[in-house]
């Protein structure tokens, strides 16, 4: 296996573990909390825009990192 086979697989394992997460923490609880399907679609709306503001959160601050890498290591 080379390296750019395991980063893939990294990838892969740490992507499953943020969708579970994402289901069991923040998903599953605001579908629970309401009783009307309306009230869950609109919980299940607010979950995805969470999720999407960490991703972008997350991807900004990965593109932060890389842009400023060789300033940091030197």
């Amino acid at each position: 296996m080379n390296a750019s086979e395991v980063s893939i697989l990294v990838a892969t394992i740490c992507g499953l573990g943020i969708v579970a997460a994402f289901i069991a923490l923040i998903a599953y609880p605001a579908w629970m909390s309401y009783s009307r399907t309306w009230e869950r679609v609109a919980a299940s709306f607010l979950s995805l825009f969470v999720l999407l503001s960490l991703v972008l959160v997350g991807a900004l601050g990965g593109a932060a990192i890389a842009y400023y890498w060789d300033s940091i290591a030197a």
